[in-house]
């Protein structure tokens, strides 16, 4: 695929892989994309890296003010200080490959397609192409003082170039029409566009909250825009894996019997 961009690099890309999968991003001489620290899975050698403040927006020529307000707006969001550039320093074409670290899907998305913005969960960038901005959006009509007065905090990406967001689980996409109402579980709610209306509603009486599995709120979303729903969040992964480990670290639930203990020799526990 090819980009248009007017502001951001443009790029060459390919998604790879199913349920574990990774952008390889072909780059022109001089191209740079940008990625999370630790995303990397390979490169070609004439692509180098330089970390940076930041999300890699600003040249080489913006203020360190500017660098530095730009590195604080990721640290809110739950990223680090710091991104890395990888720019394509030889001839002809080069590659670079980044990796999700969850089960999921990555979404390649062309911000011009989509008025420039996108508002995402916080942890959702992975790369994109040098230029895009990674910011910050705060929900501040979620109820009363939830966040500690903060409000819902999210990531607003924002540019003309193409981005690269990661997605636990199956993505599901739905475009609401003006008035059209739909409500999703906070963590499984992974994008949406500016134009949609955001809110938290409670998710039922005090039955449903304690007994019912579920949180405390949804996401209301009212339309018109565009909506991308996870089905699997990491924050729900990872909790599910909590429980299951239970207190002491991972034994199997049947330990305090005969038959658990022969299992844990079975399967090499101990």
């Amino acid at each position: 695929m090819k980009g248009d961009n007017k502001m951001a690099d443009e790029i060459d890309f390919e998604i790879k892989g199913q349920e574990l999968q990774f952008v390889e991003i072909e780059l022109d001489p001089g191209e740079s994309a940008v990625a999370e620290a630790g995303a990397l899975v390979w490169k070609d050698a004439s692509v180098g890296m330089t970390t940076v403040f930041g999300d890699g927006s600003d040249d080489q020529s913006g203020s360190f003010m500017s660098k530095l307000v730009g590195a604080g707006k990721r640290l809110v969001t739950g990223e680090s200080l710091f991104t890395t550039v990888f720019t394509h320093n030889g001839q002809g074409k080069a590659k670079v490959a980044f990796a999700s670290p969850t089960p999921g899907a990555i979404l390649p998305l062309k911000l011009s397609d989509y008025g420039g913005t996108l508002i995402c969960q916080k942890d959702s960038f992975l790369a994109a192409a040098k230029g895009v901005s990674i910011g910050i959006a705060f929900q501040r009509k979620v109820m009363t003082g939830l966040f500690g007065g903060e409000g819902f905090i999210m990531q607003k990406l924002e540019g003309d170039g193409w981005v690269f967001t990661q997605m636990g689980g199956t993505l599901v996409e739905r475009e609401l029409a003006a008035g059209e109402e739909i409500h999703v579980d906070t963590g499984c709610l992974a994008a949406f566009t500016p134009t949609v209306d955001f809110d938290l509603v409670t998710a039922g009486g005090v039955k449903s909250v304690l007994f019912g599995g579920e949180g405390l709120f949804f996401a209301r979303l009212r339309g018109p825009g565009h909506v991308w729903i996870q089905s699997l969040p990491f924050s729900r992964l990872a909790g599910r894996m909590l429980a299951a480990a239970g207190p002491r670290g991972g034994e199997n639930r049947g330990e305090g019997s005969a038959l658990g203990m022969l299992g844990n020799f079975v399967q090499g526990n101990n």
